[in-house]
C-alpha cells in the first residue's frame, strides 16, 4: 500500500503530470499546497520495494496563476533497482476571459531506464474551458514547444514539438470523484504520451484515498531504454492540509 499527503482540498487532492491549472479568478485562496509520499514492500518468494514522494503548490494572483511540481519515484525487484526517476515542473495561467486562457510549461524530467539522460521541455499556447463543473469539468491545452534531450549512451539533441493535454474530472458525489489527465508531445524523433486514470474518495474533511492508473509512452526511445510503455498502479492516502 502506498501512503500519500496532499493538500489541495477533499477528493479532488491529487498529483498529474498534466492537470489544467484552476481558475485564479474563481479561486477561495492564494495558495494551495499538495504533498505526496508512497511506501511499498512485498517480501518472501519474492522481493520488491518502491517509494514515491512529490510536493505541488500553486499561487494565485488574477488573472495569473503558477504552479510548481517535485515528485521522485524509485523501484526494485530482489534488490536490483528496476525504476528512479526524478521530476522538476513549473507551470502558469493568464485568464483572457471566463473560458479561455494562455499557458507555459517548464519540465526537468530525469528516467534512469528511460534511454535519456535528462530531458527540459518547454512548451506555451492556448487553454479552452470546455465543462466547468461540477458535477463535470473538462480543459484542453494545444500550443507549440521545444525540448533539449541528453541521451544515456551521450550526445544531445533539441527538437521542436507540439504540445497537447486534456484534464477531466467527474465529481460523481460530494466525495468522491473520477478523473483522466492526458498529454502528448510529438516531435519528428518521437511521440510521448503521458496518461494517469485516477478515482478519489475523501473519507473526511483531511482524508482521502486514491486509486491510479499511470501509463507512459515512447513510440520511438533511445536504444538505452528497458521499454516503449511503463505502467505504473498506485493506492494512496491523500491528506489536506
Amino acid at each position: 500500500m502506498a501512503l500519500g499527503l496532499t493538500g489541495a482540498g477533499t477528493a479532488q487532492a491529487q498529483l498529474e503530470d498534466f492537470e489544467a491549472m484552476d481558475n485564479p479568478a474563481t479561486a477561495e485562496e492564494p495558495f494551495k499546497g499538495q504533498a505526496e509520499l508512497g511506501y511499498n514492500k512485498i517480501s518472501g518468494n519474492s522481493n520488491s520495494e518502491s517509494l514515491r514522494a512529490g510536493a505541488d503548490m500553486t499561487w494565485f494572483d488574477d488573472p495569473w496563476s503558477y504552479n510548481l511540481q517535485l515528485s521522485a519515484k524509485s523501484a526494485s525487484d530482489d534488490d536490483e533497482t528496476s525504476a528512479e526517476e526524478y521530476q522538476v515542473q513549473g507551470r502558469t495561467r493568464y485568464n483572457l476571459s471566463t473560458y479561455n486562457y494562455l499557458f507555459g510549461l517548464a519540465r526537468w524530467d530525469k528516467d534512469r531506464f528511460s534511454g535519456y539522460d535528462s530531458q527540459s521541455t518547454l512548451t506555451g499556447g492556448y487553454g479552452r474551458q470546455l465543462l466547468v463543473g461540477p458535477p463535470h469539468s473538462l480543459a484542453v491545452e494545444v500550443g507549440p514547444g521545444v525540448r533539449h534531450d541528453e541521451y544515456e549512451e551521450g550526445g544531445s539533441d533539441n527538437l521542436g514539438l507540439l504540445y497537447a493535454g486534456l484534464d477531466y474530472d467527474w465529481q460523481f458525489s460530494e466525495t468522491s470523484r473520477f478523473s483522466q489527465s492526458l498529454a502528448t508531445e510529438a516531435s519528428r524523433e518521437n511521440i510521448i504520451g503521458r496518461s494517469e486514470t485516477a478515482l478519489t474518495v475523501a473519507m473526511n474533511s483531511d482524508l482521502a484515498l486514491k486509486v491510479s492508473y499511470e501509463v507512459e509512452f515512447n513510440d520511438n526511445p533511445p536504444p538505452g531504454a528497458s521499454s516503449q510503455t511503463d505502467t505504473t498502479t498506485g493506492v494512496s492516502l491523500i491528506y489536506n492540509m
